[in-house]
């Protein structure tokens, strides 16, 4: 029972760590890597060794101050991010900074060169087939590739 709700928490906690495309099982590996001693729970020296993005806001996650993050705690992340779009940074900001020439739209090219991630799935996000994605094409994308999981 404690493993399943490890794997659930996980999961959701590799949504938000590898949030630009990366594959969730991945993600959820790396997390279940991270649990080193295997007790259920990230301690601030296994974010530090495996999950350095955590680290930075480990404290905050850390809700009941007891120095490791449980599983509700990175569901309570997680739910918080997906709520504010996505992150600190959320989805704006990521791309206004892959769109370098300020149109509104991504290229190959700018893909490539700010969200690596994307460029193989590019002409399945690109429904208009013009060769540049727009912030609907990319949500929309999202959106499919959100309600996929959500049904496995």
């Amino acid at each position: 029972m404690r493993a399943a709700v490890l794997s659930l928490a996980l999961l959701a906690a590799s949504a938000i760590a590898s949030a630009q495309s990366a594959s969730v099982d991945r993600g959820t590996a790396r997390l279940r890597s991270a649990d080193t001693d295997g007790n259920g729970r990230i301690s601030r020296a296994e974010a530090q060794a495996r999950l350095p993005k955590l680290v930075p806001d480990f404290d905050a996650i850390d809700a009941d101050r007891d120095g490791s993050l449980s599983p509700a705690e990175l569901r309570a992340r997680s739910s918080a991010r997906s709520r504010r779009g996505g992150g600190a940074d959320g989805f704006a900001a990521h791309f206004e900074r892959a769109d370098t020439d300020g149109n509104g739209m991504l290229s190959r090219a700018e893909i490539g060169r700010s969200l690596p991630r994307l460029r193989a799935k590019f002409d399945a996000i690109d429904a208009d087939r013009n060769a540049e994605l727009t912030r609907a094409e990319l949500r929309a994308y999202f959106d499919r590739h959100r309600a996929a999981r959500a049904r496995r």
